[in-house]
Parts: C-alpha cells; structure tokens; sequence
C-alpha cells in the first residue's frame, strides 16, 4: 500500500469514528439539526409577516437559514479536534503506523457531509413552508458548490481554532459569534433596513455575499458580482483557516 492508500485508509477509519462520535453526541444532532429547524419555524411562521422583503418570506429566509444551519453545527467539530489534541488521542497516533494528518482530513469531510444532510433536511422542510425556488437544474448545481465551499471554509477556519484554543470549553465558544453572524447579515431582513453601523457591517461581512449568491441562484436570477465576492471569500477564509491549522497541528502535535 502506497503512502496516498494508506492515508486514505486511515481518514476513512477516522472519519468512521467521527460519526459514531456523532450519533453518541445528542447536543451536536441538537445545535445541527433541531435549532435550525426550530429557527426556521420562528422565522417563517412568527416572524416572517412582519418583514417587508418584497417577496414570499419562506423563499427569502430559506438561503440564510442554510447558512445559519452551517454556523450551528460547527461547535461539536471545534469541541472534537480539540479534545483529539489534549486528551492525548493525537500523542498515541505518533507511536503508530497512521496518518495524523488525516484526523484533520476526517473531521472537515465529517464536518462537511453532517451539514449537508443538515441542510438537505432544512430545504425539504421549506418546502412545507412554502419555499418555491425558481433554479433550474444548472443553477441548484450552482448552489451546492457555493454551500460546499462555505462548509469547508467554516469548517477548516473552526478546525484551526480548535487546535488553537486551550481547552474544550474555549474551542465551543469559537460557535457563538459564528452563529451570530448570519443575524448580522442580509439572512433575514436586507441590509438596507437595517440602521447606520449594522448596515455596513451586514454588506460587507462574508455571509451576505454568500447569501445572495445562494438566494440568487434559487431564484433563477444569479448576481456575478455577488458570486464572485462569495467564492474569493470562501477561498480566502478556506486558505487561512487550513494553513493556521496545519501550523498549528504542527506545533501542538
């Protein structure tokens, strides 16, 4: 077995194991799945009359809440990368004929596929809500992409900073802002109406751009403009969080 093979055999046996992690953590099924949907139906079925979007609500919030389900499902990653680091997981590795880099590798793909089941859970639920998109099958392709690279750009930013953080309980902080942001974003009113200070930061921040981008594609009328700002933020943000954790596994290692 070549050093390619048996990498990938070894992600493959960390990524099995991240998943039984997984089912065994009833507050990240919660905070990935539950809260989101819990979310929506405020948003939707409370909420969404009283915002002037211009068109249906179920239709406008559906591409932030996607965002938004991405934001809350990433604090079990954190959490797990870090206790792979202080609990010693990582030193037995070294003494052993396994990768340690594809710890790394498994938890992002983990990361990735419990967000897009997440997701796909999230959009057939706005469906019963009303949710009626406007994509052709070009443009839903188009929307997998972006949300793909945002999962791994979050993904790889919440990696580094569970590597980074000196404990458990300081890598599940790093979730809050990042679940506060989609607030602070065109998710759920646009930006234009919200007041001086918040308006700015909520059409320059990343996840405006990206949420336009997906509410455009699904509306069969994608922004260039707003595609191409998303896609250089997920890359950028993507380049630093694997380049930060890398160093950082490095390091700590």
């Amino acid at each position: 077995m070549n050093a390619i093979s048996a990498s990938l055999a070894d992600s493959a046996t960390m990524l099995r194991r991240n998943f039984r992690h997984t089912m065994r953590n009833p507050l990240a099924l919660f905070n990935g799945i539950i809260m989101p949907l819990v979310l929506m139906f405020m948003m939707v079925y409370i909420l969404g009359d009283a915002f002037d979007v211009g068109v249906n609500y179920a239709d406008y919030a559906t591409p932030g809440l996607i965002i938004t389900t991405i934001c809350y499902g990433i604090s079990p990653t954190a959490i797990a990368v870090n206790s792979d680091m202080t609990t010693g997981f990582i030193n037995r590795l070294r003494v052993m004929q396994v990768s340690r880099g594809a710890v790394l590798n498994a938890h992002v793909i983990a990361t990735v596929l419990r967000s897009l089941v997440a997701i796909a859970l999230i959009i057939g639920v706005s469906f019963l809500m009303g949710f009626r998109p406007s994509a052709s099958f070009t443009q839903w392709l188009g929307v997998i992409g972006i949300v793909a690279l945002a999962v791994l750009a979050i993904g790889w930013l919440t990696i580094a900073f569970g590597l980074a953080a000196k404990s458990a309980e300081g890598a599940g902080l790093v979730g809050v802002p990042l679940m506060l942001l989609p607030f602070l974003s065109s998710a759920f009113v646009p930006a234009d109406k919200m007041g001086a200070g918040a308006r700015q930061f909520a059409e320059y921040q990343p996840f405006t751009s990206i949420i336009e981008t997906v509410r455009g594609l699904l509306a069969g009328a994608p922004s260039t403009s707003s595609t191409i700002t998303a896609i250089a933020w997920c890359v950028g943000i993507m380049l630093i969080g694997y380049l930060w954790a890398r160093s950082t596994f490095a390091k700590r290692g």
